[in-house]
Formats: structure tokens, C-alpha cells, sequence
């Protein structure tokens, strides 16, 4: 090798070093400062989603003026989000007190999962109860309730302060990016993150949607108590990749095994909650989704592992707009390209496919390669 082929070398492996160092440390201030940062980004979400819903407004609702979208979208949002904690926070003291007569069940439950794996002593519910420290249990629900609580309080004051402020966005982006071409690439930059997360919300809540309305019936046809809860906890967890789909598939089959004196009820909605996510989740989602996230499925699973490892279950909320995020961003870069390369699916993050900049989040995915579309009279 040549001294300058050499010095080439070890420049990109230094930079490469140094962005390996820089993500590290990222990563344990992401850590370390999730109590502030976590409210904050599901702010910023909601911010997005809002913003999202208001756009459709203006674009579908005739009458409605793009000053009046806002609060608009702001207003059913807040009554949408309002309702969904009503239902799910009112079932769930039901479904609490119908624990305690599910006991003589449960322990049938567990003598037959015991027999299974060749136990010949069964635990009982009340042998597994007594290993943990009931008031330890009961302060942990608390402390879980009261931070929910007050991180819904802080996302609430965040999103009132960031749909405040948005007048002064562009003169910040103008100042912070005095030359036009730096400020067109940063607001292009900007465009897409916004657009691969409306879409990403868009498709998530329509695809959990279905999933949800499917098993309510289902449940409601078997006659699966606290229907409705089951039904908010389904679409809840469609919006976390992979597990969400596990959970709102296993949960509502092992109730049904311990509410039941049969097993037909448990196999049904096994079936029809399997056969409905699989349908959705190969058949309808990738016709919506198209290719316009662009992101690998390894760094889908990689970044949702990361995510609720530093963040929580917010995190795994927030697993792939995150990721959206930071491919974009990380792709504007020269010495963070190669990472931004490597969260694609196709090694080409520089933009979401298949999806122009600025369409909303329900316009219609072609699967035409952006280079052959032609414009259309």
C-alpha cells in the first residue's frame, strides 16, 4: 500500500472509531436522561400524529381552513386518547376483581401445564402468591401508576409548547442554516423523518384496527368477558413490532382457558386471531407500507430490543420512528452514511421510497420505482 492509500486507511478507520465511540455515549445520555427525554419524544410524536391528522382534515373535510385544522385535529385527539383510557382504565378494575374467582381455575390451569412437563406436584396460585411480597407488588403498581401519570402530564405540557411554538420554526431553520442549499437539504431531510412517521402511524393504526375490530367480534361471539378491554389492549400493542403482535394473539386464548369449563372457545380465538394477523401482516400491511420506511427487518428488531432496553415500554412505542429518524439523519452525514446504509433495506437511505415528499399519510403507496413514475395530466 502507498503512504496516502495508507493515510486514507486509518482516517476512516479513526472516523469510523470515533462514530462507534459517539453512539455509545448516545446511547448512556439516552439512558441516563430517559426520565426527561422519554416525555419529550412521545411529545414529539404526538406532535407529528397531530399534525398528520390535521392535514387530512383540511385536505378531506370540505369547510374546514388550514388555521382551524389544528385544534381540530387537537380536539378529537384529546377525545379519542381521553376515551381509550376511560375504557381501558375502567375494564381493567373489572377484570382485576374477576381474578379472584378465576382462582380454582387457574390452579386447574397450572395442574394441567404441570402434568404437561411431568410435574408431579402442581403449584397452586396461592404457593406462586406467597413467593412474592404482596406489599412489595402493590407499591410497584403504585409507583407505575403515579409515573404513568406524570409522564402523561409532562407529554402533555411538552405537546402544548411544541404546537405553540411552531410559528418559530422557520425562522430557526433559517437561522441555523443561513445558505440555501444547506437550508433546502435540512428541511428535505426534515420532510422525509415527518413523512416515514405518518406513515409509519398511519398504517399501524389502520392495520390494528382491523385486528382489533376482528377480534372483538370473535370475542364477543365466544363470549370472552371484559371483550372491550382485550379489544384497546390489542390495538395498543399493534403499534410495538413483533411483540404486539404475540401478545394481542396469546392473551385473550389463555383467558378464555381459564373462563371456560371447554376448550373450544380457547381454539377459536387462537385461530381466528391467528389467521387474522398473519392475513394482515403479510397480505394488507406490506400493500400499505410499501417500501417508503426503507428499513432492514434485523434493524426493526435490533432497534426495538435497544429502545425498550433504555427507554422502556415507551421505547418499544417508539422503536421504529426512531429508527426512521435516525437512518435519515445519519445518512446526511459522510462519516455516519455507512450506518444509515446499513439500517436500509436496500443500501439506499437517502430517501423514503416509493413516497413523495409532502403526500399525506393515506395517499395511496404504488409500488412503481420512483425513477418510472411520470406525471400524470
Amino acid at each position: 500500500m502507498t503512504p496516502t492509500s495508507t493515510a486514507v486507511a486509518n482516517s476512516a478507520v479513526t472516523r469510523n472509531a470515533v462514530v462507534i465511540l459517539a453512539a455509545v455515549a448516545v446511547g448512556a445520555a439516552l439512558y441516563w436522561l430517559a426520565p426527561i427525554l422519554t416525555p419529550l419524544a412521545l411529545a414529539m410524536f404526538l406532535a407529528v400524529m397531530i399534525d398528520g391528522f390535521a392535514r387530512m382534515l383540511e385536505h378531506r373535510m370540505p369547510g374546514v381552513s388550514r388555521r382551524a385544522a389544528t385544534p381540530l385535529a387537537v380536539g378529537l385527539s384529546m377525545l379519542l386518547f381521553g376515551g381509550a383510557a376511560y375504557v381501558i382504565f375502567d375494564n381493567a378494575t373489572s377484570f382485576a376483581a374477576q381474578l379472584v374467582g378465576y382462582t380454582p381455575k387457574l390452579n386447574g390451569l397450572l395442574a394441567r401445564l404441570a402434568g404437561l412437563v411431568g410435574m408431579d406436584v402442581p403449584p397452586t396460585v396461592q404457593q406462586l402468591a406467597q413467593q412474592f411480597d404482596p406489599a412489595a407488588l402493590l407499591r410497584t403498581v403504585a409507583k407505575g401508576l403515579q409515573t404513568f401519570a406524570s409522564n402523561a402530564g409532562f407529554v402533555l405540557v411538552y405537546l402544548g409548547f411544541i404546537i405553540a411554538s411552531r410559528r418559530g420554526w422557520e425562522r430557526k431553520v433559517i437561522g441555523l442554516f443561513p445558505l440555501r442549499e444547506e437550508r433546502q437539504e435540512a428541511v428535505a431531510a426534515f420532510l422525509r423523518i415527518r413523512d416515514g412517521v405518518e406513515q409509519y402511524l398511519w398504517v399501524q393504526t389502520v392495520t390494528g384496527l382491523m385486528i382489533a375490530v376482528v377480534s372483538w367480534v370473535t370475542m364477543m361471539a365466544v363470549g370472552l368477558d371484559n371483550a372491550l378491554f382485550w379489544t384497546f389492549l390489542i390495538f395498543i400493542a399493534s403499534y410495538i413490532p413483533v411483540i404486539g403482535g404475540i401478545v394481542g394473539v396469546a392473551a385473550p386464548p389463555i383467558m378464555a382457558l381459564v373462563q371456560f369449563d371447554t376448550l373450544w372457545q380457547a381454539i377459536v380465538l387462537f385461530a381466528v386471531l391467528q389467521t387474522v394477523t398473519l392475513f394482515v401482516g403479510n397480505v394488507i400491511y406490506p400493500r400499505m407500507q410499501g417500501r417508503s420506511l426503507n428499513i432492514d427487518p434485523v434493524a426493526v428488531l435490533l432497534s426495538l430490543a435497544f429502545w425498550t432496553a433504555i427507554w422502556g415500554v415507551s421505547g418499544a412505542f417508539l422503536s421504529t420512528p426512531l429508527t426512521v429518524m435516525a437512518m435519515v439523519i445519519l445518512a446526511q452525514f459522510k462519516g455516519t452514511r455507512w450506518i444509515a446504509v446499513m439500517l436500509s433495506a436496500d443500501g439506499d437511505p437517502q430517501q423514503l421510497k416509493t413516497k413523495e415528499v409532502g403526500q399525506l399519510p393515506d395517499h395511496h403507496v404504488s409500488k412503481e420505482p420512483a425513477g418510472r413514475r411520470t406525471k400524470r395530466s
